[in-house]
């Protein structure tokens, strides 16, 4: 809501901006881009808006399961506190979802509670985007950034009377997304600050997660010291995630790519060649075999079906290792998935931006790949290498492919498959 504008005021042009463009007529007004971008994906996906498609809440000990998976618990005090000043008005309700936009905890008034019940806001509730339309949750999970929905901005009509403010909070490991944290109540409650105040927690949320990161891998390190001064050879410790916490006589450097299943004996790591791996406590003594050695005939699966969870597996005579690509990199696997004889800089920068020019971009961001999957991605042009077997996966509906994206070479892909399908 802009600064200093009567809520009831621009609700009531939000809501003659919505009935226009809902009816395919010329709204009075431009929505905001996070919103109209929502818009389009759920109209994409054919989301009737007078129609709350909100999915029946879980039973308890799936409830509880999803909480125990998401990553969230140990940041749970911390949101909670941090936004006690926002429920102790008793307008408005504190929410933590997964990153699958299942709402996990719920606190405020019984009467907020209650009066968010009646709308399905439940914990155990899908609050995905493509579940109950725009709201901060689920738009904040797509978008990757904060996000506050006032009034009519929501897709579904029967949310219109909400205002909801949302940020992802990801995992300081991989910089994934793995929830959100949100204030929701009657549109009345709208206030400029509570985005900033939202987002401010997550961010806090996320230091935290860090630090306990950082303790971890002290504690790793303690006690894979005295290990690797026995070793007598070059020696790295990781943890569980490839962080690494310890190393001798080989480059530094802060993180490695993880096969896809780790067991002690040899294994194949992208980064340093075929290994021998040794279990420690929260982590594995990895000591390098040979070195240099390049994948060769790789076969390479990219698998897009699942916007939240999108994977390339490369299986070599080495083993099987996979590696969960930005949302970047992503589009980036697509296009050239999509396109075996490859890109050229300025293709690229055109297909992602829809601007040739911004080749620096492309390029940086293709740098950054190119290390993820060593000898299995080439430049000039940017291209999978000629003997990999390249698999690519994609929804059944062209629609849900990767839904996240304004990539002008994504959308058309939508388009093009939607239109297939038809």
């Amino acid at each position: 809501m802009p600064p200093g504008e009567d809520p009831r005021d621009y609700a009531r042009t939000l809501a003659a901006v919505y009935d226009a463009t809902m009816a395919g007529d010329r709204a009075p007004a431009r929505p905001r881009d996070v919103v109209r971008q929502s818009w389009q994906r759920l109209r994409e996906l054919g989301i009737d808006p007078e129609h709350n498609r909100v999915e029946p809440s879980m039973d308890v000990a799936e409830l509880d399961l999803r909480r125990r998976e998401s990553g969230l618990y140990d940041v749970l005090d911390d949101v909670t506190r941090g936004l006690e000043s926002v429920t102790a008005s008793g307008e408005n309700i504190m929410v933590v979802a997964d990153l699958r936009g299942t709402v996990l905890w719920r606190s405020g008034s019984h009467r907020v509670l209650d009066q968010a019940a009646r709308l399905g806001f439940v914990e155990g509730a899908n609050w995905a985007e493509d579940s109950v339309g725009t709201n901060a949750i689920g738009t904040a999970l797509v978008s990757r950034q904060a996000v506050q929905i006032f009034s009519a901005e929501h897709y579904a009509r029967s949310h219109h009377p909400w205002t909801c403010a949302g940020a992802p909070i990801r995992d300081p490991r991989d910089d994934r997304v793995i929830g959100v944290v949100d204030i929701s109540g009657p549109a009345k409650t709208v206030h400029p600050t509570t985005l900033a105040l939202v987002d401010a927690v997550a961010r806090l949320a996320q230091s935290h997660l860090r630090d306990k990161h950082r303790d971890n891998l002290d504690q790793l390190r303690s006690v894979a010291g005295p290990m690797l001064a026995r070793s007598g050879s070059p020696a790295l410790v990781i943890d569980t995630h490839g962080w690494v916490a310890a190393v001798d006589a080989l480059p530094h450097r802060s993180r490695v790519l993880l096969p896809a299943a780790l067991a002690p004996g040899r294994t194949w790591f992208p980064a340093l060649g075929l290994c021998e791996l040794d279990p420690l406590p929260g982590g594995w003594l990895v000591r390098p075999i040979t070195t240099g050695e390049k994948i060769t005939a790789p076969t390479v699966h990219i698998d897009l079906r699942d916007s939240e969870n999108m994977s390339v597996t490369v299986t070599s005579g080495f083993g099987e290792w996979a590696y969960s690509p930005t949302q970047r990199h992503a589009e980036i696997l697509f296009l050239l998935g999509s396109e075996r004889r490859g890109l050229t800089a300025s293709r690229l920068a055109q297909d992602l931006f829809g601007d040739p020019a911004r080749t620096v971009t492309a390029r940086a961001e293709m740098s950054r790949l190119r290390k993820n999957l060593a000898g299995v991605v080439a430049a000039q042009p940017y291209r999978f290498v000629d003997a990999a077997h390249v698999t690519l996966s994609c929804p059944v509906d062209g629609a849900h492919l990767l839904p996240f994206s304004n990539a002008p070479a994504v959308r058309a892909a939508r388009l093009t498959q939607a239109g297939s399908e038809a």
